[in-house]
């Protein structure tokens, strides 16, 4: 089983933000992490995780953690709606995001996903890494701006 680690960050909301995520793997290791200027956290924890599933080729179980519910809650529960009632939220509104949405959709419906939500900034040490790999890569933007 392929478990992987997720997190996006920005600095400002919206802002510049970072996004990353952590793959292990039969004992290894791999980590991604990517930045995006003038977007908003949840775009960058959605955009983490994308980005994940896109980079694992392997069509084992893979169990995604991810601090945001936001991501979890949408995937595994709020999206059955928006498909039904044309991508509006149940105020009658366009779902925030839907591209995003969209391909998360796509990629969830190709592989066999476990979805499972784990506390922010707690003991987990896994998720940690990926919090600090994303601020760092939102911080990297802003820095290589003023070089």
């Amino acid at each position: 089983m392929i478990e992987v680690y997720t997190d996006g960050s920005c600095l400002g909301n919206p802002g510049t933000g970072g996004w990353a995520f952590l793959i292990l793997n039969e004992g290894l290791i791999t980590n991604h992490f990517g930045y995006q200027p003038d977007t908003t956290n949840n775009q960058m924890e959605l955009t983490a995780t994308i980005k994940a599933l896109e980079y694992i080729k392997e069509n084992d179980e893979i169990t995604i953690f991810t601090d945001s519910s936001y991501v979890k809650n949408g995937i595994t529960s709020w999206i059955i709606n928006w498909k039904k009632n044309n991508w509006k939220n149940s105020q009658k509104k366009e779902v925030k995001n839907k591209d995003l949405w969209i391909k998360l959709d796509i990629l969830n419906s190709q592989k066999k996903i476990i979805w499972k939500w784990v506390k922010a900034h707690d003991i987990n040490e896994y998720n940690n890494k990926v919090d600090l790999l994303a601020r760092e890569a939102a911080e990297k933007l802003i820095k290589s701006s003023f070089d």
